[in-house]
């Protein structure tokens, strides 16, 4: 999907991750709505950007107010094209330590905003994508999440963090196919979505951004519209 012309949500867009993205997002000639905590600096930081922003105070994990930010994004921008999954908390504590067992309330929270967060935030805005005219590739929106390095290898206190990045892992494969066309034909058609194989030109694309990137180093990452081989 092209950057120009369309809209972004980015969760968490008042600061860090999501602010450099909507930053990025903006250069490239899209829109974007920063969903972010009342008491975060989302309205400055969407003055500050100009008219191509607008900043909507929720809490991911309220379903009404994160319908009622993406009604403000859409009311405003005119559609939702993109979103942005940046929100997120951390705890460090173990699971049994000097203190006693963890505190389960601490555990729950950042399981709450992270993962159940970042899942209420795709059914929600792929809702409002189902509307949108397919593109030329029949593309109506993307969604990006964001997990972390603790996922796989989580650290001493990190069992809550690592358990809700984990999870964000493991159901970007199955809402990926539960939002592609169900196209089922020759090899190209096996793929989720696109349906269709790859182009060179895609692949020029992410090496491009391989180079470019500083962080991105020692991953795998699959360029495969989510194509899971049978065995034969």
């Amino acid at each position: 999907m092209k950057i120009t012309g369309s809209v972004a949500v980015i969760t968490g867009g008042a600061s860090g991750l999501g602010r450099a993205t909507a930053e990025r997002l903006l250069a490239g000639g899209g829109k974007v709505a920063l969903l972010d905590l009342p008491r975060s600096a989302g309205v400055e930081v969407a003055r500050h950007m100009g008219g191509s922003a607008l900043f909507a105070a929720c809490d991911v994990t309220s379903a009404d107010e994160v319908a009622a930010a993406l009604e403000a994004a859409v009311a405003k921008l005119g559609a939702v094209h993109v979103l942005v999954n940046c929100a997120g908390i951390g705890a460090a504590e173990k699971a049994y330590g000097k203190r006693g067992p963890a505190d389960l309330g601490v555990f729950t929270r950042v399981i709450q905003v992270n993962l159940i967060g970042t899942f209420n935030c795709i059914r929600l805005a792929a809702a409002h994508m189902a509307k949108n005219q397919p593109n030329e590739e029949g593309e109506r929106g993307v969604v990006v999440n964001t997990a972390s390095v603790a996922a796989f290898d989580g650290q001493i206190g990190q069992a809550a963090y690592s358990a809700s990045k984990g999870g964000i892992v493991g159901m970007t494969l199955p809402i990926a196919r539960d939002l592609a066309e169900p196209v089922r034909l020759a090899l190209g058609k096996q793929v989720p979505f696109p349906p269709r194989l790859g182009r060179p030109s895609e692949y020029g694309a992410l090496a491009a951004h391989i180079v470019e990137n500083a962080m991105l180093n020692g991953e795998t990452i699959r360029l495969d519209g989510a194509i899971r081989m049978q065995p034969r």
